[in-house]
């Protein structure tokens, strides 16, 4: 089955030497933009900074061998951060390494049984309100850090949040906002001088310089964390608790959904860049192996991340050896440097978040989305809204329900059951009878009435038709439903049809069919509903079945 083959098995097979340097050069490089990253999403998800690294070399390098897409780098992201935390202050780290592992595995069922095309039922402004909403509580979770303001325990919730900020308005520490700024004009600034390396590096090497040349009072990982494990853990099973299992249901499928989506709205967007295609149920099978290997060395639940992805194929990478690169860098990375990580400053790790979140926020495309229909702006605007202040999944269940309710809205405009009386004598003898122009030269007759149905024939739209029917009276004899427009039914549909029949046998109202396509049809026949009707009095198009009522009506 060559959708559930890795694209590093087909990516081998014309791979070259000028090819390989691309790939090891784009996977040093992304290495070095992950490495910050890495570290800032672990701390600020609650856990201590050597499991982001773990996550972005166990989970970068399982993503790359097993994914679905060329150029896709796995790893830790912003959009996890706040679901981790909140999974870390319920359930602790035992918690939430059971919950990636779950996670894992529904993933790979997930990929087993074909649900890679999801990515394309989730509509536009839902993608835009839950990640607009990530990036603005990422932003939130980041101000006690970046001001070094005095605050034991800063609450889940936004709201509390920010009750609490404001509270400890007065415990800003100067020292600390001021190479918060430093390194925030740093991140900013610096790709005008350099693009390669990324601006967030040297954020950190030069704020971790000032605050150890100047001995300043500013909170470091060390001081916070102490020592830094420089090694990679060996793998090994949580303390499972039988008990726990049901609590955490809901959490790993919150993991394994917001990782379904994010991994495979990355893959789409490289697809855009290198003109590809990816394999979207292996990618989610990779994506679940991937955080399972995460969970098994003590990382973090990992997903497709975009920004480093695009930061791959602009430095040229094309094949997955690229993100395997990408993960080999992060544990040399690990073993010789990570004593050093000790000496960052928590404020600039703050300041690379506070920009991830910006860059997150889509706030143009948000604004964008105010010229669209109201009902979308609906959708953006509650599913942005749930996503802040209650949590992430239900913003989108409940974004999903709404956009669903709207879709059978307005295909219940769009369907229509149109009515006119036919005086058969007179109708016009034409290859192609227009409804619409005809219905308005013919003369009114008693015996014969034509509906035509319009658009989908679903529960939402068979309201009308039955509405409609009651419109026959006494003395019509000839019913024509006229159904070339119809291109499906539903069961709804289905039972209204039956209900006019049972109608028209009572009022002895004869029926026939004018121009219906297959699958009602087929629905009609299942149903014993076409036999009911008899079929001879199923007819291709209007015109046989006005010429048949106009025959029947004289006898």
């Amino acid at each position: 089955m060559s959708t559930l083959k890795p694209k590093l098995f087909t990516t081998l097979k014309d791979y070259t030497k000028e090819q390989f340097f691309k790939d090891i050069t784009a996977g040093i490089i992304v290495a070095i933009i992950a490495l910050p990253l890495s570290i800032a999403l672990a701390i600020s998800s609650g856990v201590s900074p050597e499991k982001g690294l773990y996550t972005a070399i166990i989970a970068g390098f399982l993503t790359s061998l097993l994914g679905g897409s060329r150029v896709l780098i796995g790893g830790p992201t912003g959009a996890f951060m706040v679901v981790v935390y909140g999974i870390v202050t319920k359930y602790g780290v035992d918690g939430l390494i059971m919950a990636t592992l779950m996670a894992g595995v529904i993933l790979v069922l997930m990929g087993l049984l074909r649900l890679g095309g999801i990515i394309k039922y989730i509509p536009y402004p839902i993608t835009i309100g839950f990640t607009s909403g990530i990036a603005l509580t990422i932003f939130s979770s980041q101000i006690k850090d970046f001001f070094g303001l005095k605050i034991g325990e800063v609450p889940v919730e936004f709201i509390g949040k920010w009750k609490a900020y404001f509270h400890a308005g007065n415990t800003i520490d100067i020292q600390t906002t001021i190479i918060g700024i430093i390194a925030l004009l740093i991140i900013i600034l610096w790709p005008k001088i350099n693009k390669k390396i990324p601006g967030a590096l040297i954020a950190l090497i030069v704020t971790s310089a000032i605050v150890k040349g100047f001995n300043l009072e500013v909170a470091t990982i060390g001081s916070k964390f102490g020592e830094i494990s420089s090694s990679l853990p060996s793998p090994q099973l949580p303390a499972f608790d039988l008990n726990k299992i049901p609590l955490l249901i809901g959490p790993a499928i919150t993991i394994a959904v917001l990782g379904a989506i994010e991994s495979l709205l990355a893959a789409v967007v490289s697809d855009g860049m290198i003109g590809g295609k990816h394999r979207s149920n292996m990618e989610l099978i990779a994506q679940g192996v991937a955080n399972m290997g995460s969970a098994l060395f003590g990382g973090i639940p990992a997903t497709g991340a975009i920004a480093r992805t695009v930061a791959n194929i602009k430095n040229g990478g094309r094949t997955p050896v690229a993100g395997m690169v990408h993960a080999i860098t992060l544990l040399l990375i690990l073993v010789i440097f990570m004593p050093l990580a000790k000496m960052i400053p928590l404020t600039a790790l703050a300041a690379i978040l506070i920009i991830v979140a910006y860059n997150m926020s889509e706030w143009r495309e948000f604004k964008e989305l105010f010229k669209s229909p109201k009902s979308d702006i609906m959708i953006l605007l509650v599913t942005f809204l749930i996503t802040v202040f209650i949590d992430l999944v239900k913003a989108i269940e409940l974004g999903m329900v709404l956009s669903a309710f709207l879709f059978m809205k307005r295909m219940s405009d769009v369907a229509n059951v149109n009515s006119v009386n036919l005086d058969a004598a007179e109708e016009d003898e034409k290859e192609y009878f227009d409804f619409e122009e005809e219905s308005k030269k013919l003369k009114t007759s008693k015996n014969v009435r034509i509906y035509e149905i319009n658009g989908p024939f679903f529960f939402g739209a068979a309201d009308k038709f039955v509405e409609v029917l009651s419109g026959l009276g006494d003395t019509t004899k000839i019913l024509i439903i006229r159904m070339r427009n119809v291109p499906s039914m539903d069961a709804t549909a289905l039972h209204a049809f039956k209900r006019m029949i049972t109608m028209c046998k009572r009022h002895k109202i004869k029926i026939l069919i004018s121009g219906i396509n297959e699958q009602p049809k087929s629905v009609l026949k299942k149903a014993a509903v076409y036999d009911l009707v008899g079929e001879e009095n199923f007819f291709n198009n209007i015109e046989n079945a006005i010429n048949y009522s106009s025959k029947a009506d004289e006898n």
